[in-house]
């Protein structure tokens, strides 16, 4: 029977350094050997159904008013942010208001957002008819004076940024996100498009509708949107029960819930948010239908 000589511990050295050369480089080539992403920002305790169905999170806020007349692209607005400079910075959300409406219809969901750390710009738009197409330039427009211009300016982590907005502001959001693929999420509510397809998005988006709503109904706007997006998109569409187009101008416990879900798990990609989404809540008094391309 053949034998092969003993390797020496010079080559034995050689043998490991050159297996270890070989995965450094196939794993900064995007090969089999790469390690799991890091968690851009871990913010906050251990979530529960408790703490997301709370009127607020965890974190203390402060809010400031920025006047139309000091920027430009959008009609101003406020600024809720965590009152902490304890850890670091903080993803950004812009929130546009629907057809009419300004900023005070969604109010109540900016001060809880930024409860659960984010800086959030909840805006007024240049004109109560401003369409999607144009409340979708203006939350990007929001978010830039947010992340360049603002006074908590340094609060906030430009690269970890979402949207989100209500009817024609909901339609906006999808514009926003795919004027600007590099948006970390997206939440339309009740939205409200002319448009109906919109395969362009590269977002992570939950979009949420209203099995009662007769001014966009979900057979005509979201469950279209939903179905329009990538099937390789990590989205999400959930269907308020028993509930009209303007569910998310008053104060609302699921739609609360899931959106701080969403943006938790994607502008901070925090996976502990995974198990409120995946699968996510099945039918309720609240809940009509979920689906999602789950895992995520």
């Amino acid at each position: 029977m053949p034998t092969h000589p003993p390797t020496s511990p010079l080559r034995r050295v050689f043998s490991v350094v050159t297996t270890l050369a070989s995965a450094v480089v196939l794993a900064l080539s995007g090969g089999l050997l790469t390690a799991p992403a890091a968690h851009a920002a871990v913010h906050g305790p251990d979530p529960t159904d408790a703490l997301l169905e709370a009127s607020r999170g965890p974190y203390a806020t402060a809010q400031i008013d920025v006047s139309a007349l000091a920027v430009s692209g959008f009609g101003g607005g406020t600024i809720y942010y965590p009152t902490t400079t304890s850890e670091g910075t903080f993803g950004g959300v812009a929130i546009a208001p629907g057809y009419t409406a300004d900023k005070s219809s969604l109010a109540w969901l900016a001060a809880r957002l930024a409860s659960h750390g984010f800086v959030v710009f909840n805006i007024d738009t240049l004109t109560r008819l401003d369409q999607p197409d144009s409340r979708g330039r203006q939350l990007l427009a929001a978010l830039d004076y947010l992340t360049q211009r603002s006074s908590v300016r340094s609060r906030v982590d430009a690269s970890r940024l979402g949207v989100m907005g209500h009817s024609m502001g909901g339609g906006g959001t999808l514009e926003a996100a795919v004027s600007r693929p590099s948006l970390r999420a997206a939440v339309p509510l009740t939205p409200w498009n002319l448009d109906k397809t919109w395969p362009e998005v590269r977002t992570p988006t939950l979009i949420i509708g209203a099995d009662l709503d007769t001014i966009a109904p979900v057979l005509t706007h979201a469950e279209p949107f939903y179905a329009s997006l990538p099937s390789t998109l990590d989205k999400a569409y959930l269907e308020l029960n028993n509930a009209t187009h303007f569910a998310p101008n008053i104060t609302d416990t699921t739609i609360g819930k899931y959106a701080v879900a969403w943006m938790k798990r994607f502008i901070d990609d925090d996976t502990r948010y995974n198990r409120f989404l995946c699968p996510g809540p099945s039918w309720s008094l609240s809940v009509e239908e979920y689906r999602s391309t789950c895992p995520f």
